[in-house]
């Protein structure tokens, strides 16, 4: 069975760090474009960061750019998101997808397996 699973999230203070992970299995990750989205309350899903299937490339969003990274362990089927000095405005339903091919797209109607998501809340 195909599947993505997220770990990782969880409360943090403004300008904490969290390391989400996103497990895949069934399906070989180094086929695929993995990307990270996320969906706040009251909100629209947004993509938050990408990376290319051998992990070459990698895309943000602007308002993350810096502050968080996106690798991935291809031989371990598992992508992270290592975020850095977290803000309120992070705070959301995070969500890996999966994307067969080489190219990554921040673009939810792209993605072919999504993950039930993990989430993070950043407060004070």
């Amino acid at each position: 069975q195909l599947q993505l699973v997220e770990s990782g999230g969880g409360s943090v203070q403004p300008g904490g760090s969290l390391r989400l992970s996103c497990a895949a299995s069934g399906f070989p990750l180094e086929l695929y474009a993995i990307a990270w989205f996320r969906q706040a309350p009251g909100k629209e899903r947004e993509g938050v960061s990408c990376s290319s299937s051998s992990g070459d490339r990698t895309n943000y969003r602007d308002s993350v750019r810096g502050r968080f990274t996106i690798s991935r362990d291809n031989a371990e089927n598992t992508v992270y998101l290592q975020m850095n000095n977290l803000k309120p405005e992070d705070t959301a339903v995070y969500y890996c997808a999966a994307d067969l091919g080489y190219y990554c797209y921040l673009d939810f109607s792209a993605m072919d397996y999504w993950g039930k998501g993990t989430l993070v809340t950043v407060s004070s």
